[in-house]
């Protein structure tokens, strides 16, 4: 796989389902240009810190942002976000948590570790395409990143 030079979004989900329902929602919204989709979290720190499978890309620049869900295979999200921020390389990438969790626990230990953002996966699909585009409109447009 060629990874682009500029990464927009690194999208970490496990699920096939709703990594597509994703895409769908970034692509009506004209969000998903320059996506990269990842299906666990060791694959997630492999991309970020390019290693492994991804040895060949340059760390700079950074995806804009990462949406990370929490339940995930190898590494899961709660320890991804904990080397994330932990990682003065990684600390200031916009992390926003996008998960089906509601569970009052994952919502704290995520802004402790430093979240940029919580959101809970609505189950119908219009909800879930304007949130997608209310975050994709946010983290890509308006958010502005320090210079490295």
């Amino acid at each position: 796989m060629t990874i682009k030079d500029e990464v927009e979004i690194l999208l970490v989900e496990d699920n096939p389902t709703d990594a597509e329902l994703t895409l769908r929602a970034l692509r009506k919204n004209k969000l998903a240009n320059q996506v990269v989709v990842v299906s666990d979290g060791e694959q997630a720190l492999d991309f970020i810190f390019a290693r492994g499978a991804y040895s060949d890309r340059k760390l700079e620049p950074s995806p804009k942002v990462i949406l990370l869900d929490l339940k995930l295979p190898k590494i899961d999200g709660l320890e991804v976000l904990k080397v994330l921020k932990g990682d003065p390389r990684a600390k200031v990438i916009p992390t926003v948590i996008l998960t089906s969790s509601k569970e009052e626990r994952d919502l704290l230990e995520c802004y402790q570790l430093g979240a940029n953002s919580y959101i809970v996966k609505p189950v119908d699909f219009e909800k879930f395409q304007a949130a997608i585009q209310s975050l994709g409109s946010y983290w890509l447009l308006f958010n502005h990143l320090p210079q490295r």
